[in-house]
């Protein structure tokens, strides 16, 4: 019998991790933190990105893509 406990997902996430789950450079992750392009939680001199937040700022960017899209001539829609 195993007493190891099942671990939970985590709720918050470092720069490098978020970094790695987004596919982009820390460099590129802390440019868009600086300018608020991405939400973020800071707690003292940490930097931590919500989970939900990160899903909730993907679903908004598959958004604003598809009504950019949306608005090009129909000659220039990619398909």
């Amino acid at each position: 019998m195993s007493n190891s406990t099942p671990t939970k997902p985590a709720l918050l996430l470092t720069a490098t991790q978020t970094a790695e789950s987004l596919a982009i450079s820390p460099r590129k992750l802390w440019g868009m933190t600086a300018s608020g392009e991405i939400p973020c939680i800071r707690l003292g001199r940490c930097v931590r990105y919500a989970v939900d937040d990160l899903h909730r700022w993907i679903d908004a960017q598959k958004e604003g893509a598809a009504s950019a899209q949306s608005q090009l001539p129909s000659d220039t829609v990619a398909t």
